[in-house]
């Protein structure tokens, strides 16, 4: 048997022409059509098929490549046919897991002799007979003892398969550089089954790699590393500038065990390279030519399209003060302290005036202390918000790094057009693949900011930058998180301008089918965290944000198909980081993600995925989507006048048919139980007594899917919402959802009664930027790339954005019947008056949270001994929650005093349309007051006048209600009786003090 080692190692290496890539105007890429979609699902496989080789010799014995036509839906199993057999290799159902396995479906194994085949140039074909081209032809036998346990729990979508062994004399190491294929004869000689292999289960095992990787910079050199075990040679191309047309230098990498390396002149630092990958790629079928950035980039050229030589710890790229940072950021002693606002970059000053215009849309408008916006998070920050959530960053597709390329519309000709318009979305679309706005979820490189954010998208202008956002924003009392996308990326294949990873290893960072093709049910291009070393990239990526750019929290999108063990390795991992060691408190670094369970990882399809059931324990948050679908009704994807609690089911009807009345009222009571386990953290061992009268747990709780509402050990594993950038705003969920002639006052008061519920909550409190000002998308469900127009933000506070056309065509047009009246229907609209008594009313339940630690309870079983739900049991007033804290008193047995100025708190959420009254003999003869409204938030400012030598007298309080809300000093509670009265869509905190 030929070993490829003594044959084809120098043949490979001697016979590829460093010539380096085309000229920069063509950028050695073919151009991709792919669209930008947030959410694209199970679009087809893209085979490319192109007649390209690579001049290798032959070996001996070897025969020609046979011309394969390509099929995208030809059955699994092959029968006589000869062009099925041809396109038999444009799949890879057979595993090769181990060294010594490769698993082949049993389906389609049948009595006879097995072979695996290996060509070097690509030049495998299929007859009935044979399987040509190959260099090398391994007869394989099938393993009794089967899948190994440790291959099953790594890949248990083929715990069924059969195992066939490898000779041990095989050098697995050199044939993953070829192509491969099994192919099954009958007793009759006649080919029964051919395919492709995937091969990262036996790249694991042999090549798994923790050294450097990327560039790393001495004082006289510096060096490249990048892992690529299948190619069959590689080359950086390094260019003086990023306007070079060709390489200036073109180096070739050597390779030892699957990481090619080269040490490079230090005069490279500051210049720009492109990989140039000679790799066999299974979509083509062929050994291509790739040319990639460097999946470890630090600094890119504008749109990705070469890797910056840039040192992160080069002193000149540190803001002022940087390295004092970690001293100065706004202290955590707990993760339940902490408040989080989801906020877009662009969205934050792209019409912010008060900005320079070349700052608006970008980092740097995060910098100046006195715009509008600043402003506004300043004011939120005293109040008690503590983390600024940034949608993605990172280097994304959709948005053209250079600005000057950029489409726009004159928005002073959509200012002019009906509310109801289908004018303004049809000018905004036209454009908006063309324009400065995406949300971002189109990761092209992890590791790099996003260069249409900053002023110059070349050099290393976007790193100083990035680090300036987060710097300013920690001064301000902000810590910073930064939303991820690890779960799939824009591009693949060896020709897409987005394409990095597929082209360096390909089939080994995208998860694939049985079949082979790509997995596409989180959008395109599905990763696999199961994969060592994307494991390893993620966590690698993680500690270069936290280290490089001192961020202070990370946000996973779709984090359920990511595994549980990469994200308790990469937690881990950025816990162990420490101010003294590494200038990072990693304790204080905050996870938290999207515990969705669906698409091929669903039921730990992939392993044990991050899915809210499995992350128990881990101190890792999840969506609470439980409270937000029994708040607001219905779910996101479900008939948009669905009521909730808050919108109106069963108080307030809407015409909508909720299957009768009696329908309506299990529904709302189900609904009060789900937002009650949500209040409690969301925790699996709460109990409570649910709408039946009966003693249950959090998990006993059910979902209408029949899935436990609760999912929760620990209250930092909960984030409690009602609203995100995904779907509609709270405002236009409320005025869709609510009846149509109610008032926009009552609107108001009901988006605030939302609010409050996830304020007032044990766990985390997440809101949406904008929820506080009343804002609105004109009802577009889905606003990812929907432009300015339509995602604006006004921190003067004169509109909320409602009424400005008819959103987007494509995914709201279904719907615009009830969408035209509303947006035409002046009263729907809030004014100035408003928005500002909605800041003032969500500053206010800010300011009632932080002035407690009973709202920021840190164990499970302290939320257990403390809070307490009573209107609960089939007698309850409907639509009224009742919640209560008691906190214990010094010298006193039981309960540990928490709070020094109240003994016990009662908050009631009346979110029916009448005054209701509620009377408790659990709650009589106690002194309970309105709460002040000053907390925190009165202290520090108090202390702040003070320090600065100014007037204090409209801060100081009496002793009655602060609240900037006019109706809630109507509620009272009458001591002989236990007896509160709450006023209509209101809530009301009551503490009783000490």
């Amino acid at each position: 048997m030929m070993m490829l080692t003594s044959l084809s190692s120098s043949l490979l290496s001697s016979s590829l022409s460093l010539t380096g890539p085309p000229p920069s105007n063509s950028n050695g890429y073919l151009s991709s059509s792919l669209p930008s979609p947030r959410r694209r699902l199970n679009p087809k496989p893209n085979h490319h098929h192109r007649n390209r080789h690579l001049s290798l010799p032959l070996l001996p014995g070897t025969s020609p490549t046979r011309s394969i036509h390509c099929s995208s839906s030809m059955p699994l199993e092959v029968s006589t046919s000869s062009a099925q057999l041809q396109d038999s290799l444009l799949y890879s159902s057979a595993f090769w897991v181990t060294q010594s396995i490769i698993a082949l479906n049993a389906d389609v194994v049948r009595d006879g002799s097995c072979y695996l085949y290996a060509s070097v140039t690509a030049a495998l074909s299929v007859t009935e007979s044979e399987v040509e081209g190959h260099d090398f032809k391994i007869k394989l036998e099938e393993d009794s003892g089967g899948i190994p346990q440790n291959v099953i729990a790594k890949f248990p979508h083929i715990r069924d398969y059969k195992a066939f062994r490898v000779p041990s004399t095989v050098d697995a190491k050199s044939l993953v550089k070829c192509q491969l294929a099994v192919a099954t004869f009958g007793s009759d000689g006649k080919c029964s089954y051919a395919t492709g292999l995937q091969l990262p289960g036996v790249l694991d095992e042999l090549f798994a790699y923790d050294g450097p990787l990327g560039a790393h910079y001495s004082e006289d050199a510096v060096t490249l590393y990048l892992w690529a075990p299948t190619a069959q040679a590689v080359c950086a191309c390094v260019y003086k500038n990023v306007n070079s047309r060709d390489p200036m230098e073109v180096v070739q990498l050597k390779e030892v065990n699957g990481v090619w390396s080269v040490e490079g002149s230090k005069d490279w630092e500051g210049c720009y390279y492109v990989y140039e990958v000679s790799v066999y790629h299974p979509s083509t079928l062929h050994v291509e030519k790739c040319y990639a950035n460097d999946p470890y980039a630090r600094g890119l050229s504008p749109d990705s399209q070469r890797t910056l030589f840039v040192n992160l710890d080069s002193d000149s790229l540190k803001p002022e003060g940087w390295e004092k940072l970690a001293d100065e950021k706004p202290i955590i002693l707990s993760f339940s302290d902490i408040s989080i606002y989801e906020l877009h970059v662009r969205d934050f000053s792209a019409n912010d005036h008060t900005v320079h215009p070349d700052f608006r849309g970008g980092y740097l408008a995060f910098t100046p202390e006195d715009s509008a916006g600043v402003l506004h998070l300043k004011k939120l920050s005293n109040a008690g918000i503590t983390h600024v959530h940034l949608l993605p960053s990172f280097q994304f597709a959709g948005v053209d790094d250079v600005k000057e390329n950029w489409k726009c519309v004159d928005s002073t000709v959509l200012e002019k057009l009906p509310p109801d318009s289908i004018e303004q979305q049809a000018q905004i679309t036209l454009i908006q693949d063309d324009d400065g706005y995406n949300w971002g979820y189109n990761p092209v490189l992890w590791g790099v900011p996003k260069g249409s954010y900053a002023s110059n998208p070349s050099g290393s202008c976007r790193t100083v930058e990035f680090r300036k956002m987060v710097q300013a924003l920690n001064h301000i009392g902000l810590r910073v998180v930064l939303d991820v996308v690890y779960n799939h990326l824009h591009g693949n294949g060896p020709f897409d301008e987005n394409s990095v990873l597929d082209k360096i290893v390909p089939g080994y960072y995208l998860r694939r089918n049985t079949d082979g093709f790509i997995e596409h049910s989180t959008c395109v291009n599905n990763t696999a965290s199961e994969h060592y070393m994307v494991e390893r990239l993620i966590i690698d990526d993680l500690l270069n944000w936290v280290g490089n750019y001192k961020v202070d929290g990370f946000r996973f999108d779709l984090m359920g198909h990511i595994m549980k063990s990469t994200m308790v390795k990469a937690k881990d991992a950025i816990n162990r980081l420490t101010k003294e060691r590494d200038g990072i408190d990693g304790l204080s670094v905050y996870i938290y993600g999207e515990g969705w369970d669906f698409g091929e990882v669903a039921n730990n399809g992939r392993g044990i995925n991050a899915s809210q059931c499995n992350l128990g324990g881990t101190r890792i948050g999840s969506f609470n989507d439980r409270i937000r679908d029994a708040m607001l009704g219905g779910s996101p994807f479900g008939h948009p006048l669905q009521q909730g609690f808050v919108t109106g089911l069963m108080l307030q009807p809407n015409g909508h048919d909720h299957g009768g009345k009696d329908a309506e009222e299990l529904m709302l009571s189900a609904a009060k139980d789900h937002i009650q386990v949500g209040m409690a953290a969301n925790l699996r061992d709460y109990v409570l007594t649910n709408s039946d009268g009966k003693e249950v747990k959090g998990m006993e709780v059910l979902t209408y899917g029949g899935a436990p509402v609760a999912y929760a050990l620990h209250p930092a594993e909960t984030i409690n919402y009602v609203s995100a950038h995904d779907n509609e705003t709270l405002f236009d969920v409320v005025s869709m959802k609510t009846p149509v002639e109610i008032s926009v006052d009552e609107r108001c008061r009901l988006n605030h009664l939302a609010t409050s519920v996830i304020a007032f909550s044990q766990g985390i409190p997440f809101f949406h930027a904008g929820d506080e000002m009343l804002r609105s998308k004109s009802l577009d469900r889905d606003s990812y790339n929907s432009g300015d127009w339509f995602n604006r933000l006004d921190f003067t506070y004169n509109s909320n954005n409602w009424g400005v056309g008819l959103p987007p065509k494509q995914k709201n047009e279904k719907h615009w019947p009830l969408i035209r009246p509303r947006l035409a229907d002046p009263s729907f609209k809030p004014q100035k008056n408003h928005i500002l008594a909605a800041i003032n009313n969500f500053l206010d339940v800010l300011q009632i949270r932080y002035s407690s630690p009973l709202f920021r309870l840190m164990t499970a079983n302290a939320i257990q001994e403390r809070v307490r739900f009573h209107n609960t049991g089939p007698s309850w007033v409907p639509g009224v929650i009742v919640m209560s804290f008691e906190d214990g008193h010094r010298g006193v047995p039981g309960l540990t005093q928490l709070d020094p100025n109240y003994s016990f708190i009662v908050v009631i959420f009346n979110a029916s349309p009448s005054e209701v009254s509620f009377a408790s003999p659990v709650l009589r003869a106690r002194t309970f007051q309105l709460h002040p409204y000053t907390g925190s938030y009165f202290l520090v400012q108090l202390a702040i006048r003070i320090l600065l030598g100014q007037n204090t007298a409209d801060l100081v309080f009496n002793g009655t209600a602060m609240s900037a809300d006019e109706v809630v000093k109507n509620s009272s509670y009458e001591t002989s009786t236990g007896c509160f009265t709450v006023p209509p869509m209101t809530t009301s905190v009551f503490v009783e003090c000490r």
